[in-house]
């Protein structure tokens, strides 16, 4: 489909979406969902695209379409005589993972770390800054204050999303799921490819850890979908995926790698279609370990529950605490030398 965008540049994204919305404009598209830089909007026969990346002196207006280069014999910039430029992109549409640029990173909550103001105006703090090369985004999202939650339902073009509720609790719904419910801390559900959804409802101080692969993906929203919807098909595969609820009342904890160590196995592998691994280890007791770990998966994130932990890796030593994260390359050791009686780590490993 070809479509012209009238492109406006704008400083913060959710002003602007505010502003046309009281005036007749919906929302189409958005990304990224951490920190918006580019919202596509559409009202009274126009198409505009929200762009904070833009310095424009003139106007600009996009032809986007699916092959560029078959329009205009292949010319894909235009200047009108009045100074106005239209450009002929590419329709952005899939996605594309890039190569991981490995590396042993250690992310730290400080009490002056930024919150940025994201999708639907809940907080976003990155736990991966670099996000290996644009391979994985890892999100510790806050809604400091509990009620509905402005949110329509959307969907999201990605190859794997979790969603981990850290603390409070949050009220979700989901193409062909049934009834909307309760994500309680602890609990965790999968995003598979382009499933509609909608967050309803939050309690005060509700925290969450969003994993997505690749870093860079589209938002779309679905003005035309109600949910909860009249189908109920749990097994549905969303490009090769089925959706995922884990609860933690009713899992069951085995004994992990090191002494001293339980986890419990969350069904994603299986969900995901061996995508993706996530398991929550818990510490029964507090314990010296010299004992090396290593993973043989693409990409391995930790993020601290609970408690405390002494990291090794290499010559370097971290002293990790609640809210703290990191990330391991394949086949390096690395060692959980000490850990607290109450200590509790979200492990998600992507193939």
């Amino acid at each position: 489909m070809t479509q012209g965008q009238i492109v406006i540049a704008c400083n913060v994204i959710q002003e602007s979406i505010d502003f046309y919305s009281e005036i007749g404009f919906r929302l189409e598209q958005i990304y990224p969902s951490d920190d918006p830089a580019v919202a596509i909007i559409s009202g009274h026969g126009l198409v505009i695209r929200l762009d904070r990346t833009f310095s424009i002196l003139h106007q600009t207006i996009h032809i986007v379409c699916e092959q560029p280069e078959v329009l205009f014999n292949r010319q894909t910039n235009f200047v009108a005589p009045e100074g106005t430029t239209i450009k002929i992109i590419p329709e952005k549409t899939g996605y594309t993972i890039p190569d991981t640029l490995h590396k042993f990173e250690v992310k730290q909550l400080k009490e002056n770390d930024s919150w940025v103001i994201g999708r639907a105006g809940m907080l976003y703090r990155d736990l991966i800054p670099d996000r290996l090369g644009g391979s994985i985004i890892a999100s510790h999202i806050h809604i400091p204050n509990g009620g509905p939650v402005p949110d329509m339902v959307h969907y999201h073009t990605i190859g794997f999303q979790l969603i981990f509720c850290y603390q409070g609790w949050v009220k979700l719904v989901y193409e062909d799921q049934g009834q909307p419910f309760i994500l309680k801390a602890g609990d965790c559900v999968t995003q598979p490819p382009e499933i509609r959804h909608r967050v309803l409802e939050a309690s005060d101080n509700l925290q969450v850890i969003e994993i997505g692969i690749p870093s860079d993906h589209i938002t779309t929203i679905d003005h035309d979908m109600e949910l909860p919807n009249n189908t109920y098909n749990p097994d549905r595969l969303y490009q090769g995926q089925t959706f995922c609820h884990h609860q933690s009342e009713t899992a069951t904890w085995l004994n992990w790698k090191l002494k001293g160590m339980t986890y419990r196995d969350s069904g994603i592998w299986e969900a995901t279609n061996q995508v993706a691994d996530v398991k929550v280890v818990k510490a029964i007791s507090s314990e010296e370990n010299k004992t090396p770990l290593q993973h043989q998966f693409n990409i391995q994130f930790a993020f601290i529950m609970h408690g405390e932990i002494d990291l090794k890796h290499k010559d370097s030593n971290h002293k990790l605490k609640i809210g703290d994260a990191f990330v391991v390359p394949p086949y390096e050791d690395y060692y959980i030398e000490k850990f607290t009686e109450n200590s509790e780590i979200l492990i998600v490993s992507i193939q």
